[in-house]
């Protein structure tokens, strides 16, 4: 099974870089990194009113995302603590 491509929003990153620490930031991105390979791992969430648009979770914090299986991308919409990323 070939990779998906993965795309990160401008604001997303700019999220992650202001996150917590430099651990969090690390496991984040591999977490991230590893939805190239399952877009859709074990314990994601769709999110509701939407159809290709879901949720993974990376201890407290929440990674909301796309997954366009046609073109093979997943782009990251939204990185943040779980308190705030919904809003």
């Amino acid at each position: 099974m070939a990779a998906y491509r993965i795309l990160i929003k401008a604001s997303a990153g700019r999220e992650l870089e202001r996150l917590g620490t430099k651990a969090d930031r690390t496991r984040i991105v591999e977490r991230i990194q590893s939805l190239a390979h399952d877009p859709r791992p074990h314990r994601y969430e769709k999110l509701a009113g939407y159809s290709d648009r879901f949720r993974i979770r990376q201890g407290n914090y929440r990674i909301v995302y796309l997954v366009a299986d046609q073109r093979r991308e997943v782009m990251i919409f939204k990185v943040g603590d779980r308190k705030d990323v919904y809003r």
